[in-house]
């Protein structure tokens, strides 16, 4: 629901704080920055904390820097509340797919997807719930706020279902590993899955709204019409998981993406946009599942040191993400600069190659 509030809000924080694309690019960096940071901390947190309470902990931070984010007095305290936001989502990043890779490791079955699936369902009810308040003519200072206080309370609670502990030998070994072999492939892959990802999570609705002239609650359409996909298909990746070979699922969400996202900035109408963002997250989604779950199958190292260890060259997507993007749309235009997602997925498909199917 944060990822998915935020994307929708991301062209309020640029009118709020009077931001062009490459001071917006920046702002975005600086979430991207506090992200690769707490990446280097992440496990030896959750060894130390357990993922429940370092989810909690992270969940706390992105909450109350979603709440602060567009009631600033000034443009450059973004930076600082950008960079909580990217730690805050990071620590709990890595916490709750820890969590998931243990169950999946207890159930002896793929489960994986399915949980990605559900940060999908949330990206879509929070970019929706954005389109309805702004009908409704919500301020978008009040409607982060609102977001975030649900969140936060709801997370609180429902974290008690969590594993209080996890089983040993779960997570033993060391808890941070400098990414080499085949765990610096992955994280190389993963890399430019989250550059993929972080277009549409950042630029999507941007491009709707300033592109194709949408108004800000059809704009917002942009990011429910891909997490939506997202989610539907994330649901169906553990079935194709156990059917399929990896590599094959790898590729073949590549090429989809890549083709319907090239597709869409040739057509340039905001219904094309909303099924070629559609198509784009059908490709994208299960890629990153399947990438993470790989990391945690690499031996030597606990799963949260592996997911960590892979995640910190992955956000490194992130991080280039934002200037890539921005730096080609000031030179050029928002449209040319999306083109990166289907570079992003090319490399994706020829990179997929290195991954081995479990067993």
């Amino acid at each position: 629901m944060v990822a998915g509030a935020f994307g929708a809000h991301v062209p309020s924080l640029a009118q709020r704080y009077g931001f062009t694309e490459r001071t917006l690019a920046l702002a975005l960096l600086s979430s991207t920055a506090g992200s690769v940071a707490m990446l280097f901390l992440a496990g030896r947190l959750i060894g130390h904390l357990g993922a429940r309470r370092a989810s909690v902990i992270g969940g706390w931070g992105f909450c109350a820097a979603l709440l602060l984010l567009l009631q600033l007095p000034a443009a450059w305290l973004v930076v600082p509340v950008m960079i909580l936001l990217g730690s805050g989502e990071s620590l709990f990043d890595v916490a709750i797919n820890t969590e998931g890779a243990t169950l999946e490791l207890m159930s002896g079955r793929a489960i994986m997807s399915g949980f990605h699936a559900m940060f999908s369902v949330g990206a879509m009810i929070g970019s929706a719930l954005v389109a309805a308040l702004f009908r409704l003519q919500i301020a978008p200072a009040s409607q982060l706020m609102g977001i975030a206080l649900l969140v936060l309370l709801s997370l609180t609670a429902v974290s008690g279902a969590m594993l209080p502990t996890h089983p040993r030998g779960a997570d033993d070994g060391v808890h941070f590993a400098w990414p080499r072999g085949l765990l610096l492939t992955i994280g190389l892959l993963i890399c430019v899955a989250m550059l993929a990802e972080g277009v549409m999570y950042n630029w999507s609705v941007l491009y709707v709204q300033q592109e194709l002239g949408a108004a800000p609650d059809r704009a917002a359409l942009a990011y429910v019409t891909f997490s939506a996909a997202t989610a539907a298909t994330r649901f169906a990746g553990d079935w194709l998981r156990a059917r399929l070979p990896e590599v094959r699922v790898l590729q073949g969400g590549a090429l989809l993406a890549a083709g319907a996202m090239a597709t869409l900035l040739v057509v340039r109408h905001p219904v094309a946009a909303y099924i070629g963002f559609a198509l784009v997250g059908a490709g994208l989604a299960i890629i990153v599942p399947i990438l993470y779950n790989a990391a945690t199958r690499v031996p030597g190292v606990s799963r949260a040191a592996a997911l960590a260890a892979a995640s910190s060259i992955g956000y490194v997507g992130f991080l280039l993400g934002p200037p890539i993007v921005g730096g080609i749309a000031g030179a050029t235009s928002l449209t040319w600069a999306l083109g990166t997602l289907v570079a992003a997925c090319l490399v994706l498909c020829v990179g997929a190659r290195a991954i081995r199917s479990p067993g």
